[in-house]
């Protein structure tokens, strides 16, 4: 009986798997995972039904068609019961169904099982010796260069020696290249231990996002560069010349869940790798970064306007910070103390949020997002960025390096959007954090909105950054640094004296300060010797000139007017020349409000109390800088004034990632700062864990 059993164990067929069930993030993921499940399998499944956003359903490709289709004369009836038997042979009953369900794709299993044997050898099934289209349109052009088929077949292993078809194939397609017939779908190749639908995709076709004139920005969503469904998007213009350089579309609420899931999936897994490997990513990351810093700093100049020059610093602040989280794993160390009790030890552990994620402003393109993502993923979150509509170019190109890099699927996503994405990142419970540098108002939103939610948050927002400049100043140095830190960036950095306080009076400096701000080149920000480049917006230099008439209007002198200046062949582009205003007064409109614009303001104050006094009472006091050769005025500055950074005869600018960027309230909400120690301790999680170990075989127990 067992011998029976035995026997019959062994002639059994071997038993192939259908594929787990479960949840993706779209249709071609769905398809892609079905397909490299089924061939580790033995077998091939093909598309039977599809409604491209609703349902899938995947069958088995058997490797033919119905059998003895054409009935013979005189078939017996032996003959038709061959034939059906046949034809059911062909037509597995496996069955896969995926349904698009709020957002998301599900998988579910209709039918598991196969009526056939698994495939010894994957590259027996007939899919296996089709051609790809590009090899496609390549077999049309020696075809009519005048190649045989055997040369053809030749030329194409050069580039794909896994190619399996015969120049019986090679005749078969150019019989349907005479009828016209250049589908992709009857070409399409499947490789050995590949999934025939993702990989021929990728390998094949251009991204739909690049397809369109203007390319369209894509999500980054799980790994994978889409693009959107939506149909509304937002202009990316070119400051200088308005020309349209990309479309950014509005992230739709299916896309953003896609993204969020995507991150969520991905956190168990990078969380558990170890911090050496994901340093190892970061090391070839800023590699990458400075091979390719031409590309970023000119979409860059492209998006924003800025000086080609500004354009590589930025790239380059962020850089740093790549840099500085190379070597986050001695930031991340805990603490241990032994024997806090009779054999008990303390120690406590940093861990990862989760997901989290970053909502930018315009005026940084690189440095801003890789302040957020860089720290946080070093850290093992996952993370979802949303760049400035105004510039998503440059965060973009950052993530495709990352990839490249080696950062795993689904950890870094990109979505784009304005008001209404912010408010769904700051309303999804999956966010443990949200990072926001931009301006005061939205800023006050997010902290608001998304500490409502529970969510630990960080908010750099506002910027009105003063100058005192004492009598004893060094004359060259202080201007240098004034008209440098003033009008740099088209006044467009949050890090931008846009006021200085003259202790004493400006006659003296007014002068030579004029002088050298109408030395300054405003012209587009791709050539070489710019000074100033455009603003970023249509919107932007209206909001500016009516800012600057204002202050006109209330008494200010308009000692230089940047607001009519044209530059030959960019007479459209959104310039503003270097514009200086003086005898300008706490309550005028334009000292209340951010100009963001290369408009200094000039003030005066009698002493440096009075001077330190101006500067704590203004609420957008981002950051102060002080000129002096006194040590005495220098160290009273430093310790009366009431901002997050302080400058010494320099201007303020971004610290070095490995100190912390300071903002004082109200220009920071939140309770954790950027960079350094404080951007770790963001971005993690505190765990104490005690432990006791007893020796249970000595039998010994010890109280606690």
């Amino acid at each position: 009986m067992m011998d029976i059993e035995c026997s019959s164990e062994l002639n059994e067929q071997p038993q192939m798997l259908p594929p787990p069930p479960g949840t993706f993030i779209d249709r071609e993921e769905l398809i892609q995972h079905v397909g490299e499940f089924a061939v580790s399998q033995g077998y091939v499944v093909t598309i039977k039904q599809s409604k491209r956003d609703k349902v899938v359903v995947l069958g088995c490709d058997r490797g033919g068609v119905y059998r003895n289709r054409r009935k013979p004369i005189d078939e017996s009836a032996e003959c038709i019961r061959r034939r059906r038997t046949g034809s059911r042979l062909t037509n597995c009953p496996f069955e896969v169904v995926g349904k698009k369900d709020d957002g998301l794709w599900v998988l579910t299993v209709k039918n598991g099982t196969h009526n056939h044997e698994p495939l010894k050898d994957i590259a027996e099934h007939p899919s296996a010796r089709r051609f790809s289209e590009k090899e496609v349109l390549l077999i049309k052009e020696m075809t009519e260069a005048g190649l045989k088929p055997r040369q053809i077949l030749k030329r194409l292993r050069q580039s794909n020696p896994d190619l399996l078809s015969t120049p019986k194939h090679v005749y078969n397609v150019k019989a349907k290249l005479r009828q016209g017939n250049m589908s992709v779908r009857n070409y399409k190749s499947l490789k050995p231990q590949k999934s025939a639908v993702r990989n021929n995709y990728l390998s094949v076709m251009e991204p739909s996002w690049r397809q369109h004139n203007p390319p369209r920005v894509p999500n980054l969503i799980g790994g994978r560069f889409v693009d959107s469904q939506s149909f509304a998007s937002i202009d990316v213009i070119n400051p200088a010349t308005q020309e349209v350089v990309s479309q950014v579309p509005l992230t739709t609420n299916e896309e953003f869940r896609a993204a969020v899931f995507a991150a969520k999936r991905a956190f168990p897994s990078w969380r558990n790798t170890p911090s050496t490997i994901r340093q190892r990513i970061m090391f070839k990351f800023q590699e990458l970064i400075r091979r390719d810093i031409d590309k970023l700093a000119m979409n860059i100049t492209n998006e924003h306007g800025k000086a080609l020059k500004d354009a590589y610093d930025d790239v380059l602040c962020g850089l740093e910070v790549v840099e500085h989280a190379c070597g986050l794993a001695n930031l991340q160390i805990g603490e241990f103390v032994s024997n806090i009790s009779n054999g008990v030890d303390s120690y406590s552990i940093r861990e990862p949020l989760g997901v989290c994620a970053g909502i930018c402003p315009f005026d940084f393109p690189a440095m801003i997002p890789l302040w957020m993502f860089s720290t946080a993923v070093t850290c093992g979150n996952t993370f979802i960025l949303k760049p400035s509509e105004k510039d998503p170019g440059a965060a973009v190109m950052l993530a495709e390096l990352a990839a490249e890099a080696g950062l795993p699927n689904g950890v870094l996503n990109i979505v784009h959007g304005s008001n209404e994405i912010i408010s769904t990142i700051c309303d999804d419970d999956d966010i443990k954090a949200v990072s926001f540098v931009g301006p005061s108002t939205a800023g006050s939103y997010v902290y608001s909105r998304a500490s409502a939610k529970g969510k630990r948050v960080q908010c750099n927002i506002g910027a009105k950054n003063h100058a005192v400049v004492m009598p004893d100043a060094s004359m060259d140095t202080t201007l240098n640094a004034l008209v440098t830190a003033g009008f740099g960036g088209a006044g467009q950095k949050r890090m931008s004296l846009s006021t200085v306080v003259f202790v004493g009076g400006l006659t003296p400096w007014e002068d030579k300060l004029v002088e050298r701000a109408q030395a300054l080149r405003v012209q587009p920000g791709t050539e070489p010797d710019t000074d100033i480049g455009p603003v970023i917006s249509k919107q932007a230099k209206e909001l500016i000139c009516r800012l600057i008439q204002s202050s006109v209007g209330s008494g200010a002198k308009l000692v230089v007017d940047g607001r009519n200046i044209l530059v030959p062949g960019y007479e459209h582009g959104n310039f503003i020349g270097p514009t200086i205003l003086s005898n300008v007064k706490v309550s005028m409109e334009c000292y209340k409000e951010e100009t963001c614009g290369p408009v200094l303001l000039c003030m005066e104050a009698d002493n440096i109390e009075e001077a330190i006094d101006i500067v704590n009472r203004n609420k957008y006091g981002n950051g102060a800088s002080i000129f002096t050769t006194s040590g005495v005025t220098a160290r009273k500055f430093q310790t009366e004034i009431e901002v997050g950074q302080v400058g010494i005869n320099i201007p303020i600018s971004a610290p070095f990632p490995f100190s912390c960027f300071t903002s004082l309230k109200p220009l920071f909400a939140g309770d954790i700062n950027f960079d350094g120690k404080a951007g770790i301790q963001f971005y993690t999680q505190i765990k104490t864990v005690s432990q006791q170990w007893k020796d249970v075989a000595a039998g010994t127990s010890s109280d606690v």
